[in-house]
């Protein structure tokens, strides 16, 4: 247990350290919309939000630490720089989508459209205290860093990263009709793929079957039945 413990801290620390590397940097970069490597840091910057996200995720499942204080803090970390997000907050929902998943009382499903369910998502999660504080820091920083970066390095990549997260890891997994008691389906198997969209939540059948099966380990999970990725 206390090598898996230390390997969870290891990745993590590895997610929060390159998006900590890549947004001091792009701080200072100057902006160039000619440039075609603005349009790449900005979608690379977007990946590395997503993997905050999915860092604090596998804290709400127990999965980065087996020392509970140190699992809960890199929640708090993750969630806190991905957009001031209330870690316990976020876990109450989660879990909540882990019990009731596909029903009424999923705060992650929704009967809907597209855009409609992507908008109950995001209310879902956002509050009113998170956009205040948010708000508070996009001022003060912007006492030092140049306003461009500040809104295409921080405010967009995080934003999209939101579709990238709930496109990948909620409305592919879960719209529709299933035949499974975990009313999910998978992408196909292409480990590129599936970690550069989502960092293999697209593997989302076996991450409902297997919680406890951190990101970085869902590539290893057993193949989910046929039946599951049948066409609705």
């Amino acid at each position: 247990m206390q090598n898996r413990s230390n390997t969870g801290i290891i990745i993590a620390l590895i997610v929060i350290g390159c998006w900590a590397v890549s947004i001091t940097l792009l701080m200072q970069w100057m902006v160039d919309f000619t440039n075609p490597l603005l349009y790449l840091f900005i979608l690379l910057q977007m990946h590395l939000y997503t993997g905050l996200f999915i860092t604090a995720h596998d804290s709400m499942h127990g999965t980065v630490s087996s020392n509970k204080s140190v699992n809960n803090a890199i929640g708090f970390i993750s969630t806190f720089l991905y957009a001031s997000f209330w870690y316990p907050h976020l876990y109450k929902k989660h879990h909540m989508h882990h019990r009731h998943v596909h029903s009424d009382d999923d705060p992650d499903y929704h009967h809907g459209s597209f855009l409609s369910w992507y908008v109950r998502f995001i209310r879902n999660y956002l509050s009113i205290w998170q956009i205040v504080i948010m708000a508070a820091l996009f001022n003060v920083l912007k006492l030092w860093i140049p306003q461009p970066n500040l809104i295409l390095f921080w405010v967009v990549p995080s934003l999209l990263s939101t579709l990238q997260l709930f496109y990948f890891g909620t409305y592919l997994p879960h719209k529709g009709e299933h035949n499974n008691p975990h009313y999910a389906r998978s992408q196909r198997r292409n480990h590129v793929w599936a970690f550069l969209s989502c960092y293999f939540f697209g593997y989302h059948y076996e991450h409902h079957e297997s919680p406890a099966t951190p990101w970085w380990q869902l590539w290893k999970a057993p193949l989910p039945p046929a039946s599951v990725n049948k066409p609705e």
